[in-house]
């Protein structure tokens, strides 16, 4: 049974392992990024220094400097037209060198009251005279949003206001194509607003030639941004097709399991494609549900790997269902608002996540089946990537990475996959088994029934033998064989003259003949045994002194007409004509055939003398007619009258109720 789905398995783990190795190729890439030449105006191999200048500024500032930015952005211009106290300090006594990344770790226990406060955070970089096309690039900037100045003789002119993308900062590295070339070189000011005492996160700053740094703009805009986003899609697509699959399949829920996951980790990726809120306490709600369903994205997945254990864990579902539940209850925007919810709710959730993936790799080692190891081994993958996100959302290290948990997504989706897969050719193996054996105990039967149908038949064909036997013995007995020992008995007597005696034996030959005509294969064709009778007995009414008019048309086969049926007929038709031959002193005979719908009619005519039906009795041959007609399912009818012939009808039933 299982070497029948080996294909499918290793078509399986081939399609794992190359999604593994994309992983870890995406990984890879983005250590050796650190590695790559750096390149900067100054040609040195670092990232070109920064200077640090701050501002604190009330709301009302902060809405004045955007809607600034915003109409000259629109309107252009040649300088800023803003307050002074709105602009970057001008003596160099307000900047001080800063190393980059500038990062402020987020609160542990407890965050800044929201009393409407800002700090503008201006980084200066200065660019030298370069011959070449020269770009600037920001990584990773987690503020606000963000503006590129320039000092011009005109005044501070705007050169990039990042407005737009402000609720997708965070993964949205900053590029800038700086316009012309400079003999003197220029300063370049990055201003980053961010709440007063908040976390932010400031990466190195790249200047330096545009071919050089548009590469490690593409690069990284492709990783933390388009690749996420595409593995959103293609989850949701895959949810929607699991959701169908459980809608016909209730009992499978490892169909529902991931469809719940998929939705799960749409709404934890909300925010890649919807604008955020306007309100402060909508805000609340909206972070609230993309932090919190990254846990029931961790619940589903290891509730779905659960299910591919030998054997139900209840006890364990519940905590971590439970466990899950409280953490995102708990964390709701409605009571302890002045604790920082975020870095506690990710810590707890892959505390909890770490508890669960033990467990199944406990599991995994136990049962030692590939489909639950590659699972287990995904979800540790998908732990450890966690923690680097945890870290890089708390300010803690790495402030320059990305956040990685899409690809361990992609890593448990495909072990996902590959475990899916590998129950639908386990299952396949174990139908095709069954039907195989299906089918052996169906050829069996077929076999063993052939015999009894066979033995069934043989034995029909016997009993129809011995009932056509015991027929023609009755025929020969009743009908031959009476008007031979009739015949026997008046010769010994010398009772009978010749000429009777010739006739007796000539009826008993048509008589035989009869008998054998009614053997012979007619097909249900009642107008071919009508036609063998003709022959048979033209000569004596020929003899007789008989003209036979024969007025047969077609008419339908009659299914039910066998040799015993056939034999009826044709002693019906004889005896008609024998008393047309012997009592009706008539010169012509006529047969007749018509097809009437249901039924179909033989008339023997003739214009013989006739007799009164009312005076006349009916005697034992009548009656012997009337009850063959009976046996065939059909009428009999006499119509005479003195000096006028007679006429005998036969109405039979094209289709014989059994």
């Amino acid at each position: 049974m299982l070497m029948r789905g080996k294909p499918g398995r290793l078509r399986a783990g081939a399609l794992w392992c190359l999604g593994w190795v994309l992983l870890g190729a995406s990984l890879v890439a983005q250590a050796q990024a650190q590695r790559l030449p750096q390149p900067s105006a100054a040609g040195a191999d670092d990232a070109a220094p920064a200077m640090l200048a701050t501002s604190t500024w009330t709301r009302a500032q902060l809405e004045t400097w955007w809607d600034t930015l915003r109409r000259h952005t629109v309107a252009g211009g040649a300088s800023l037209d803003v307050p002074a106290e709105l602009l970057p300090p001008e003596t160099d006594s307000d900047w001080q060198p800063v190393m980059l990344p500038d990062v402020r770790e987020r609160p542990g226990a407890s965050v800044v009251s929201d009393a409407g406060s800002f700090e503008m955070r201006w980084y200066r970089v200065h660019v030298p005279a370069d011959d070449a096309v020269m770009a600037l690039y920001v990584p990773r900037l987690v503020t606000l949003s963000a503006a590129v100045l320039v000092r011009t003789p005109q005044g501070w002119q705007l050169l990039l206001d990042n407005q737009h993308v402000e609720r997708r900062q965070w993964v949205e590295p900053l590029w800038l194509s700086l316009p012309g070339r400079s003999e003197t070189g220029m300063d370049l000011i990055v201003a980053a607003p961010v709440p007063a005492g908040s976390y932010h996160a400031v990466s190195r700053i790249w200047v330096g030639p545009r071919d050089q740094l548009e590469r490690r703009w593409l690069w990284r805009e492709r990783m933390q941004s388009d690749l996420p986003q595409a593995v959103s899609f293609t989850l949701a697509v895959l949810g929607l097709f699991s959701l169908t699959l459980w809608l016909r399949r209730p009992g499978e829920a490892i169909y529902a399991l991931f469809a719940l996951g998929a939705l799960a980790w749409m709404v934890r990726n909300l925010h890649y494609y919807v604008s955020l809120p306007v309100a402060p306490l909508a805000q609340d709600w909206f972070w609230w549900a993309t932090h919190a369903s990254l846990g029931w994205v961790m619940l589903t997945a290891l509730l779905f790997t659960l299910r591919f254990t030998e054997r139900r864990w209840p006890w364990v579902e519940r905590v971590l269902t439970t466990s899950v539940g409280l953490i995102s209850l708990v964390s709701m925007p409605m009571w302890l608002r002045q604790v920082d919810m975020v870095v506690l709710q990710y810590a707890v959730t892959a505390a909890i996540a770490a508890g669960g993936v033990g467990w199944v790799c406990w599991l995994a080692w136990r049962e030692r089946r590939s489909e639950l190891s590659l699972m287990a081994l995904a979800l540790v993958l998908g732990v450890g990537l966690g923690v680097h996100d945890l870290a890089v959302l708390a300010g803690w290290a790495w402030p320059e990475h990305f956040f990685v948990m899409p690809f361990a997504t992609l890593a448990v989706m495909l072990s996902f996959l590959h475990a899916i897969q590998c129950r639908y050719v386990v299952t396949v193996a174990q139908v095709q088994a069954q039907n195989s054996q299906l089918q052996e105990d169906l050829d069996e039967q077929i076999s063993v029934l052939q015999v009894q149908n066979a033995q069934l038949r043989e034995a029909e064909r016997q009993q129809a033998l011995l009932l056509e036997r015991q027929r023609i013995m009755a025929d020969m007995h009743d009908g031959l064989g009476s008007s031979l020992l009739s015949a026997l008995v008046a010769v010994e007597q010398g009772n009978m003259a010749h000429e009777k005696v010739v006739e007796v034996l000539r009826e008993c030959v048509d008589d035989l003949r009869l008998v054998i005509d009614s053997l012979e294969p007619v097909g249900h064709d009642l107008v071919s045994l009508l036609a063998t009778m003709r022959y048979r007995l033209g000569k004596r009414l020929q003899t007789g002194g008989l003209k036979l008019d024969w007025d047969v048309q077609d008419l339908p086969p009659l299914d039910w007409l066998e040799p015993p049926d056939a034999l009826h007929v044709l002693r019906l038709m004889q005896e008609a004509l024998n008393n047309v031959l012997k009592h009706a002193r008539a010169s012509r005979v006529r047969l007749v055939t018509r097809h009437h719908g249901s039924y179909v009619e033989i008339r023997v005519e003739d214009d013989g003398a006739g007799f009164d039906l009312q005076s006349v009795q009916h005697g034992r041959g009548l009656k012997s007619q009337i009850k063959r007609a009976q046996r065939l399912g059909g009428k009999l009818r006499i119509d005479s009258a003195p000096g006028m012939g007679t006429r005998l009808t036969l109405r039979l039933p094209v289709e014989r109720k059994a």
